[in-house]
């Protein structure tokens, strides 16, 4: 049986992230082979020799080891850019700890993720951003709003009052929190936002804050200046690019706590320091944020700072999932068909019907986006006038088993309009009720007859109606069908 230090070799090498260990003298006595990836070198390079021997880039005040070694402290998503005494270059975050034995600093131990490839795209980023926001020539150059708040389709009564919400905000220049699920539209309300506020000429700049580690993101948020760290170059954060228009911060709720405690400063002061510079500069921005879960949620569990919240919390614009606004379905079917219709080549015009009482009851957890991507791949496969379900991907049809009643009318969606008075409209929803009924109880009945004559083998009576089998099973489980005497077919 493996025990003591043999164990815990073993264990500190299987792991992913690099692992570098240093005694007092800052020689390395332990070099994984993670860390060997990271840094490009063997680790036979490595053990043994003198920490500034192998990277000759850092110094005793650059160095994350030496600096512990120095002061007994760790040091905690320490961003690193250095080259090996072969000149390749690596950029980690590191988080690096005291060793201590018996009460005594005995050496220091670093774990390193690499994000060199990260890092170099996001400045090539950030280069481009600046070059072309600079230049920017007219409205609707990089940096600009997309949308409009006529680009917000729907007419249900709690979607048309964010709307109009939305376009009060816009005249003024407070911040703006909007929530609501993934999927719902967030970041369209926001270039809407932008785009009929004073600000509208101005840039817009989204970043996630989900999308990079704690080192990296703070770098982009609020720039770096030259020797802030090794390799580091004079460059503005997304603040600097954003001066006179709207920084966009999506998923706020995955901010690192030490980043929100940065841009609350920036959002109290008005002012952004770039790491590594003592010069602060002004910055006139407006915030919007965006948050895929309840804000009050992440405060509680400690994952957003409560005063943060309140500081960015002062309009806050609450998209209402695609489930509850179910009238709106048609609308943005319509919408999708005319948008990707000519542009796929694709003769369908419209849904077939059981597509429409599908889309009507399915749940949509990824909400309009979701719907926006099942009708555009429909219509890529679509092989007559009509979507049908053999259309649909499998994805969904295996997520979407009968959630609520339906809520809208089937034929309307793929007509040119939905006008009538509401005695015509109420009328029609009558008839157009006894008619579903009939062709329910129609559609059922053959159904049984096919199941009856192919000893109800779903695949033999699919053929028989003509049916693709996935298409009978949904029918089936929509009607409620089942063998006497057994369970679900």
């Amino acid at each position: 049986m493996i025990s003591g230090e043999p164990l815990l070799r073993a264990i500190l090498a299987a792991i992913d992230e690099g692992i570098h260990v240093v005694n007092m003298a800052g020689v390395t006595v332990f070099y994984n082979q993670a860390a060997s990836r990271n840094d490009g070198l063997y680790p036979e390079e490595v053990s043994g020799r003198h920490l500034l021997e192998v990277f000759p880039s850092l110094t005793t005040e650059t160095s994350t080891l030496l600096k512990v070694l120095h002061t007994g402290q760790p040091i905690l998503n320490q961003q690193q850019t250095f080259a090996n005494y072969k000149g390749r270059r690596v950029t980690t975050i590191n988080s690096t700890y005291p060793i201590v034995v018996n009460g005594e600093l005995a050496g220091a131990l670093e774990v390193s993720k690499d994000v060199t490839r990260v890092q170099e795209l996001a400045e090539r980023v950030l280069d481009l951003q600046a070059v072309l926001l600079q230049k920017r020539p007219h409205p609707g150059a990089l940096g600009q709003a997309r949308y409009t708040l006529a680009d917000l389709l729907g007419q249900e009564p709690r979607f048309r009052y964010v709307v109009e919400q939305a376009s009060r905000a816009a005249r003024g220049d407070a911040p703006v929190l909007v929530t609501g699920e993934t999927g719902t539209g967030k970041e369209l309300l926001v270039h809407a936002i932008h785009r009929e506020s004073p600000r509208a000429a101005g840039p817009l700049i989204a970043q996630n804050c989900a999308a990079l580690p704690e080192g990296l993101l703070e770098g982009i948020l609020f720039g770096t200046a030259k020797g802030s760290f090794t390799g580091a170059e004079d460059r503005p954060g997304l603040f600097e690019l954003a001066d006179g228009g709207t920084l966009f911060l999506d998923e706020l709720n995955s901010l690192p706590l030490g980043l929100q405690v940065k841009l609350l400063r920036v959002l109290q002061d008005g002012r952004v320091r770039r790491l590594g510079e003592a010069r602060e500069r002004a910055v006139n921005v407006r915030i919007m944020a965006a948050c895929n879960e309840d804000p009050l949620r992440a405060v509680e569990e400690g994952r957003l700072r409560r005063d943060l919240f309140y500081r960015i919390n002062v309009v806050c614009l609450e998209l209402p999932p695609l489930r509850d606004r179910r009238t709106d379905i048609p609308l943005l079917c319509r919408h999708f068909l005319n948008k990707h219709r000519e542009r796929l080549g694709s003769p369908a015009q419209g849904l077939a019907p059981a597509v429409a009482e599908f889309f009507a009851q399915h749940s949509w957890p990824g909400n309009v986006r979701e719907l926006e991507h099942a009708v555009e791949g429909a219509l890529a496969l679509a092989r007559g006038t009509e979507i049908t379900m053999e259309d649909l991907p499998p994805s969904l049809l295996r997520g979407g088993g009968r959630t609520a009643p339906p809520a809208v009318v089937a034929s309307q969606i793929g007509d040119a309009s939905v006008a009538g008075t509401a005695t015509e409209r109420a009328r029609a929803l009558t008839l157009g009720e006894g008619l579903r009924h009939g062709l329910s109880m129609a559609e059922r009945a053959a159904i049984l007859q096919a199941l009856e004559q192919c000893d109800w083998k779903v695949a033999r009576a699919a053929r028989v109606l003509g049916l693709p089998r996935q298409t009978l099973q949904y029918r089936l489980r929509i009607l409620g069908l089942t063998r006497p005497g057994q369970g679900a077919v």
